[in-house]
This record gives C-alpha cells, structure tokens and sequence, in this order.
C-alpha cells in the first residue's frame, strides 16, 4: 500500500462526511435504508477467543452468519472474530471507536477498536435505523416506537448515555434525525401505513408535521441541513423550519433509500416504480437537489440493491452495480465520471436478509464486500486502485465501521 493510501485511510476517522444510513440499509451507513423487519435470532453474544486484544486501528466490523468480524480498517487484517446467533445488523455509533449491533433484543454498542461488546443497551423489539448528525447519535426502535438520542462521545466510559427519548404515537417501521439547533424530525406511521413526518421542538413539543409523504422511509442529510425522508411518490424536504415535498416523474416513483453529504446539497437515492414487483431491480437512481427541490433520473444501465449507496469525500455519489462497477457520478450533472471494477457480476437476492456485495464508505476509501468470494476490497476512489483485498473464513453479509463526524 503506498503511502497516500494509508495516510488516508488513517486519517478517515478525523475527516470522514457523513454517510446517513439505514443504515442503514434500514440503518446510517453511509446512508443507505432499506424496508426491514430485523433479526429473528436471540442473541448471545461470546467471544471466540478469550486472550486480551491489543486496539484495532480503524476498525471495519462485518456480519456473517453466526456472529462478526472485526477488522483492521488499513491492512482488512482479521483481528478478532465474534459469535452472535441470528442476522444482525451494524452501523456506526459516531465516534472513533463503537459500533451499534442491531440484534433481535434491541441495539447494543461494540467497542469495536477493542474488539469487545460494552454493558450498553437500548432494549426493545425490532430495532431499526441509526442515524448519524450534527454531533448525535439516533436510535428508532420499530417495535416500539421509542428515539433514543445521545452524544456518541459519551460511549467513552462503557456507561449509557444520558440522552433525550420521544416516543412516537404508534409503532412502526421509522427513522428519526436530530438537528444542529436542537428540533426532532421523526416520522409518523403505524405497522400498517406510514404517512409523513413531524418535528418537535427542544421540549418534543409538535411544531410542525406534513403528512404528504406515504410510505415514509429513510432520511439523509444534505449541505446546509437539509432533511429528506423518502415517500413512494417522491421525496419530502424539511429545511429552514418549512417542508417541502418534491414530486417523482412517476404516479408510484419509490424513494425509499438516500445517502447524503455535507460537501454537497443533492442527495442520491433510489427509485423504483412497480408497486406490485416481488422485487424490482431497478436501473436509475434519483438526485434530488435540495436548494431547487428538483429531481433528477440517472439510468445507470445496471442494477443495484439497497446497500449499493454511498457519498465520496468531495460529496460524489456512489452507487455499486450488479455488474460489479463501483459508479462515480457527479451528482450536479449525474455524468458517471469513472466506473470502477471492483466485484464479480452479482444478482440481488430476493430475501433483503441474504448477503449481497455491500459498499461502505470512509473518507476516500470504498470498502466492498464480496460474498461469493469471501472476499472484502478496499478501493481509492480518486484513483480508482483496488488498495487491498483479503479473503475471510466465512462469508459476510452486512458491512460497517467506525466513523466519526456527523
């Protein structure tokens, strides 16, 4: 690895934008959600090796089936493994060291550069989305309803954070942000139907809801906090105290999955448009541009999942195709700049828990998984040089890591 490459990756987590989520797919990765019902499993979490850890640089943390790898974010250098039952999730906590394990009891937070779980948890049923801004950390818990808001930096003494809780007036699948000056955007909904979103004040007092936004999934942030939830006709902008609702092309245009930059005021999301599709694997992705609340189509020619979005450091949109090319675009233009080979052709599972090549994005460096193979890659984006590869005992499914930042 040369020298630029692994300044840069060691200095990912002082410089690293913000990738909101779903992570998550359904939770902040970098910015990609995804409709979820979450792990089935009990976990039980044990280490697979007792012996004292020295600290990860970096760490990348990995899911396969039966627990997690923590690896070295530089070298991909497997440091310890982990054994958790079920399918698990994972996601950034929003500082240098945890990550946030979604299990089928609640989340619980991984000192992942100490390669080992800490006494904090959020119980609760179907845990959902991370999300990552403005300094906070927010946990929507499904099954309940319940925000969790903290300061990740107060993970430090292995305690739980103090931290502000709402809970929304029914459960359901959502998300939840909070803003610089203190307001709660959080999305409203039942398990049956989701409908917008309302924001709270610093009290959680309701200053202001719209509910023009149906089946409500997913948020990213844009330059100049600007907040978009996705809807199935479009997306809803909340910026400035005032919502706006920027429509799809299409009757049904489905946006459902973003990722947003701080370096950029457009976002990358998805969009689908058959309603009725047991799984559509859509071709074109949506750049909504936050200031002119417009929306652009981008026909990629290849097909993606919900895991394939990301943000580059100078706010480039990335998307991963099932062609196995890792797609620069310029989100002002939605010109494909430079493709990147990066995996194998692939095809998007129909079950959304079956792994899939995963991207997750830290500073200039694009980590993609690659299941069939085993294999994790690390990739420049700026020079498009596939940085480092290693083979793992086992196939992975879901990929993140440590990032700091908003």
């Amino acid at each position: 690895m040369n020298k630029t490459i692994r300044n840069r990756a060691f200095s990912g987590t002082v410089l690293a934008l913000a990738v909101s989520t779903v992570l998550t797919a359904c939770g902040g990765e970098g910015g990609a959600s995804s409709d979820a019902k979450t792990a089935k499993d009990a976990p039980s979490a044990t280490s697979a090796t007792s012996a004292a850890s020295a600290a990860v640089k970096d760490p990348l943390v990995a899911t396969f089936e039966g627990g997690l790898y923590v690896l070295d974010g530089e070298s991909l250098k497997l440091a310890k493994t982990i054994e958790l039952p079920g399918f698990n999730r994972v996601n950034p906590a929003g500082d240098n060291s945890h990550v946030i394990v979604s299990t089928d009891a609640g989340f619980r937070v991984l000192d992942a550069a100490e390669q080992r779980y800490t006494d904090i948890t959020y119980e609760g049923t179907k845990p959902g989305h991370v999300v990552r801004h403005a300094g906070r950390t927010v946990l929507f818990t499904d099954g309940t309803g319940e925000v969790n808001v903290f300061d990740p930096a107060d993970l430090a003494d292995g305690t739980k954070p103090e931290g502000r809780t709402y809970t929304s007036a029914e459960p359901h699948h959502g998300v939840a942000i909070e803003l610089s000056n203190g307001e709660l955007l959080s999305t409203l909904g039942t398990e049956e139907k989701r409908t917008g979103a309302l924001v709270l004040d610093k009290d959680n007092k309701e200053t202001k809801r719209n509910e023009n936004c149906p089946g409500v999934h997913g948020e990213a942030a844009a330059q100049g906090e600007a907040v978009a939830v996705g809807c199935e006709d479009g997306v809803l902008i909340y910026k400035g105290g005032k919502f706006t609702k920027v429509d799809a092309p299409d009757d049904y245009g489905r946006i459902g999955n973003q990722a947003g930059s701080d370096a950029s005021p457009i976002l990358l999301g998805d969009y689908k448009t058959d309603p009725d599709a047991e799984l559509e694997r859509p071709t074109r992705i949506s750049l909504i541009d936050t200031e002119t609340a417009k929306l652009r189509l981008v026909d990629l020619g290849t097909s993606y999942s919900f895991r394939s979005l990301g943000r580059g450091p100078h706010g480039e949109a990335l998307v991963l195709g099932t062609n196995g090319t890792l797609h620069v675009i310029d989100p002002k233009t939605g010109k494909v700049e430079k493709k990147i080979p990066v995996v194998d052709k692939w095809q998007e599972p129909l079950d959304w828990q079956q792994a899939r090549p995963t991207l997750f994005v830290r500073d200039h460096t694009a980590y993609v998984s690659e299941p069939g193979k085993r294999k994790l890659h690390a990739v420049d984006i700026e020079s498009g040089e596939k940085v480092t590869s290693v083979t793992l005992p086992k196939s992975t499914n879901e990929l993140s890591g440590i990032v700091t930042g908003h």
